[in-house]
């Protein structure tokens, strides 16, 4: 049986890459060590198993050194851990393929006539925060006390996406890459992403985050929008980054959420703060941290307290359980944006996009599939 060569080094960058170790593959790989030490090679059909399991492209293993990948945006993330290792292949994947969909959506809009949105590039960090929240929503047309009314945060993440479709933000929302749900993606790793752009804007929410910290998290990304930066992000509104950028995009996203003159206003400082807390969380439709944030902020704890009170909160989230289920097709839609499925329903049926283009765009294969979309997006 052929057995082929494979330098060592890559046998170990690609377990690396994987987030694996040399013990997790050895059951699956019993020779595994062997190849590492270059004492044995594997077969082709080993090797393609290797590569599935440590979702590495095949064809990087035949290459003579291990490739240096990188993130293809502005790295802002602060944690060391995910800084130090090599990008996941689930990171990576997803920017790919949401880059990959706004070079469609950009081309799309361009071939319409579509001109340039005044407001991407509008700002920069030396903007004022709160001009610029406000700034922001009023083009949002959002509507604080209107929020507040909403029974849920899946609610409000919704109406708050609807608000960034309608002014033309590619607003992509998913848990897993495209539709694999064995490759769910790590909160940890990162939170959400931006890719800049005047015609094609996109923001990448994590979807495996809590609601809540969605809120939060697509708030910073439009901020990035706002300053025409890509960006890659884990921040969370409870912490002060050592970046300038990130800095500035967290001020802006709180005070988006929650304005400071009315967290004021309805901060009840006799109340006992987990009471006090919650109410206001569920008023606002954001998470207890980003609420402790800016309790803080507006003065109602010093700096030991509020992080005294932000650990014993993380730690009571991290127990909750989590959701699971929901309509496929809400599923669908909120993946790829509903602005996005729309366009493209419409360009494969006018016959400008191939149906098998569009099958990989939206991540399946079925034209009864495409079709219910079409439906549900308003096209049919």
């Amino acid at each position: 049986m052929d057995r082929i060569e494979i330098k060592p080094d890559l046998f170990q960058w690609a377990i690396r890459r994987s987030g694996h170790t040399t013990m997790d593959l050895a059951s699956r790989f019993p020779k595994i060590t062997n190849w590492i030490e270059g004492t044995s090679s594997p077969t082709l059909k080993q090797l393609e198993h290797f590569a599935t399991a440590t979702k590495t492209p095949i064809g990087y293993l035949f290459l003579t050194h291990p490739p240096d990948e990188k993130v293809p945006i502005p790295d802002y993330r602060k944690s060391i851990t995910f800084q130090r290792r090599p990008p996941s292949p689930d990171l990576l994947e997803t920017i790919y393929i949401c880059q990959q969909r706004q070079e469609w959506f950009r081309d799309f809009s361009r071939s319409r006539g579509d001109k340039s949105l005044p407001y991407v590039g509008s700002v920069t960090v030396k903007s004022d925060i709160v001009r610029t929240a406000a700034e922001i929503r009023k083009t949002l047309s959002i509507d604080v006390n209107e929020r507040s009314n909403l029974s849920t945060w899946t609610k409000a993440l919704r109406q708050f996406i609807t608000q960034a479709d309608a002014i033309g933000i590619l607003v992509m929302v998913n848990g897993v890459v495209g539709t694999n749900n064995h490759r769910k993606l790590d909160p940890q790793e990162f939170r959400g992403f931006a890719l800049a752009d005047d015609t094609a804007p996109l923001v990448f929410i994590n979807g495996a985050d809590t609601k809540a910290a969605q809120m939060f998290t697509l708030a910073h990304e439009i901020a990035h929008i706002w300053l025409g930066h890509s960006a890659l992000s884990d921040t969370e509104a409870s912490e002060i980054p050592n970046n300038e950028t990130e800095q500035w995009c967290n001020k802006v996203a709180a005070e988006l959420l929650v304005p400071l003159e009315l967290i004021r206003k309805e901060y009840q400082k006799d109340e006992p703060l987990f009471e006090e807390m919650n109410r206001l969380a569920k008023y606002f439709k954001v998470s207890t941290l980003v609420i402790l944030r800016r309790i803080y902020d507006a003065g109602g704890l010093n700096q030991k307290q509020m992080w005294e009170e932000y650990h014993k909160e993380l730690q009571r989230l991290k127990k909750m359980p989590g959701g699971s289920g929901g309509d496929f097709y809400l599923t669908q839609i909120a993946r790829v944006s509903k602005r996005f499925a729309r366009a493209l329903v419409i360009s494969t049926l006018e016959g400008q996009t191939l149906y098998t283009d569009a099958y990989q765009l939206l991540g399946f294969s079925k034209l009864e599939t495409f079709q219910n979309l079409g439906e549900r997006v308003g096209v049919f």
